[in-house]
């Protein structure tokens, strides 16, 4: 017969009552149920725990070894309780939040300050990459991305915001017009990000000269347009800044989503952040949709 630990609580119960009606009183329990937890411990560690005298109960030399690593194993396992509901309920800790690395550098990193004053036992690692990062294999634990996923049941998402995206040239093609387009040096993405919105955009564009430039960043898109080497379509985010001229209204939008594995969304933390980043995008609607209020 194998030892139950639940007995333990009834053990310790009785050392400090000395009988069972008050050790069953202190554990809204019967006082035949205490007896009964006793012997069946006893029997299964094979083993006198308690002594009985008339209507008392004292442990015997094996019974208060026991019962002292057992108050120890308990005061250890309400810490450890403890502790682990303090983690979930304080807003402290380390959290990964993945998003484009344009995002994060254009828009994001600007703002952690504020992130800082408010929260400041946060401890945040932010992941540039374009690749959807596993929840489940815990690579993050939230997300901003530019498109709506897949529908997952182990993932919370809600969309938070938009992303518009214009053409932008340096000031030596300020006076371009649409009709223009098309006769203009143009820069792009490689063909490894072919599969991107703003990639096709420009696919049906189809400049008649092709693309001057291909690269694999955002950011070095906006550099390359900045130096006057053709036209491109940026993320107004991105395109709003001196020397660059905005020839367009917003050619393009994206979505943009907030992620949380769903096992995460009660932990006061992940909570603070996907809280502060919405308020964040809403706040900068107009900046990061590129439509004027």
């Amino acid at each position: 017969m194998a030892f139950d630990w639940n007995d333990i609580p009834v053990l310790l119960a009785l050392e400090r009552h000395a009988t069972l009606a008050a050790a069953a009183r202190a554990l809204a329990v019967n006082p035949t149920t205490v007896g009964r937890r006793l012997q069946a411990a006893e029997r299964a560690l094979q083993v006198r725990l308690f002594l009985r005298d008339g209507g008392s109960y004292r442990p015997t030399a094996a019974g208060q070894v026991l019962l002292q690593r057992a108050a120890a194993l308990q005061g250890d396992v309400q810490g450890m309780l403890l502790a682990a509901r303090e983690e979930a309920q304080s807003v402290a800790g380390s959290v990964r939040l993945t998003s484009v690395e344009f995002l994060l550098a254009h828009w994001l990193i600007p703002q952690l300050p504020g992130l800082a004053a408010r929260h400041p036992q946060l401890d945040l690692q932010l992941l540039g990459d374009n690749r959807d990062l596993s929840f489940t294999r815990h690579e993050a634990d939230l997300a901003l991305r530019l498109a709506r996923p897949q529908q997952d049941a182990a993932l919370v998402m809600r969309k938070v915001g938009e992303l518009g995206y214009a053409v932008y040239g340096a000031e030596g093609f300020a006076a371009a017009r649409p009709d223009d387009w098309r006769r203009l040096p143009w820069l792009g993405f490689d063909a490894s990000l072919g599969h991107l919105p703003e990639a096709r955009w420009l696919q049906q564009l189809d400049p008649q000269d092709g693309v001057r430039l291909r690269v694999t960043a955002v950011t070095s898109l906006q550099r390359a347009c900045q130096a006057g080497l053709g036209l491109a379509l940026l993320p107004c985010l991105v395109g709003e800044v001196p020397g660059l001229r905005r020839l367009s209204g917003v050619e393009l939008s994206r979505e943009l989503w907030l992620l949380c594995h769903r096992d995460l969304r009660q932990t006061l933390r992940f909570r603070a952040l996907a809280d502060w980043l919405a308020e964040r995008v809403a706040a900068d609607a107009q900046l990061l949709s590129g439509v004027p209020s």
